[in-house]
């Protein structure tokens, strides 16, 4: 298997040359960390069989979140307390795009852009289930910023898994609606979604003092499917959280001063495989690093954690719950 560490080591002279200009130190420290992950170079520490006692010096990992080797153990956790907190109801898996016209802007004010991004797309949820003639209560819902394609190109879009239910605390009352008839479910429109949600983002934006380019367009994409139980879409969401946006298996060849890599394609569902220059293959890596402390995955409404407040709590002891009908 050909590892990350091994590409950086042979090919971080000619990637900081060609890209030094646009590398921030988050993508730095990055590099520095994932280059010397479970290598010869690293730290060592000892470590003795339970069974047998026999020692033995082992490298450290790294830890960087952005690396293929490290963080499974978090984000396995991170997987089960999602999994813990699962509501009753068909979840709902709603994907929020910024389109290409504002990508520019959003990597240039990235911290500034993603937290907008994610706000606005909870926001415009919350709107629609408040305003949904059925729910009329306070939704809750799972984010996970994704910066990346498939084919490692900057994408920035926010995956939301988001139950059909609604919590209304005034009245006490748990609602959900149940699946459609044709067995695929309905949460809300996605053409009025975008709509709502091209007007939010661009006013949060507007209110950070980020001008937008006047050649938006008018149609934004919102993807809205349902996913049933919804402990699939978290294993899925938690499965690119930790680990970065590669795993070591899919980089195929690295000779001639190039990396070949596999990536599934969305519409056809095959595997492609595409050759790019080693300095570039980094590039398309680290450029998906994001800024320190920024919070990629967060919960909203009723799932986040400080949501436990004796007077709001998830379907708590005594409260009425309602089921109601599909849309």
């Amino acid at each position: 298997m050909i590892t990350l560490a091994s590409i950086i080591e042979r090919f971080e002279a000619p990637f900081l040359a060609q890209y030094g200009g646009a590398v921030l130190p988050s993508h730095r420290k990055a590099l520095a960390a994932m280059k010397l992950c479970r290598s010869s170079m690293a730290p060592r520490m000892l470590a003795q069989c339970s069974s047998c006692e026999e020692q033995r010096f082992v490298p450290h990992s790294c830890g960087h979140r952005n690396c293929p080797h490290c963080q499974h153990f978090e984000s396995q956790r991170w997987i089960e307390r999602q999994t813990q907190a699962l509501v009753p109801g068909n979840y709902f898996l709603i994907t929020f795009t910024l389109p290409a016209e504002l990508r520019p802007l959003a990597w240039q004010h990235q911290r500034l852009a993603y937290a907008a991004l994610m706000d606005c797309a909870w926001a415009t949820l919350r709107t629609f289930s408040q305003n949904h003639r059925q729910l009329q209560g306070s939704p809750g819902g799972v984010a996970v910023l994704h910066t990346h394609s498939r084919k490692l190109e900057f994408h920035p879009h926010v995956h939301l898994a988001m139950p059909a239910a609604a919590l209304d605390c005034d009245k006490g009352l748990w609602r959900t609606l149940r699946r459609g008839a044709k067995g695929d479910g309905y949460l809300f429109n996605h053409k009025a979604l975008a709509k709502v949600f091209r007007g939010k983002l661009l006013a949060a934006l507007r209110e950070e003092g980020l001008l937008a380019p006047p050649n938006l367009p008018e149609k934004w994409v919102v993807d809205c499917k349902c996913v049933g139980s919804g402990e699939k879409v978290l294993v899925y969401l938690g499965r690119y959280l930790y680990r970065g946006v590669i795993q070591e298996k899919d980089i195929l060849r690295c000779e001639n001063a190039q990396v070949t890599y596999r990536w599934r394609d969305s519409k056809t569902k095959k595997m492609q495989t595409r050759t790019v220059s080693g300095a570039q293959f980094l590039w398309l890596v680290l450029q998906h690093v994001l800024p320190k402390g920024f919070r990629r995955a967060r919960n909203y409404g009723f799932l986040h954690p400080n949501s436990q407040a004796p007077d709001c709590a998830v379907a708590p002891a005594g409260v009425q719950a309602v089921r109601q009908g599909t849309h």
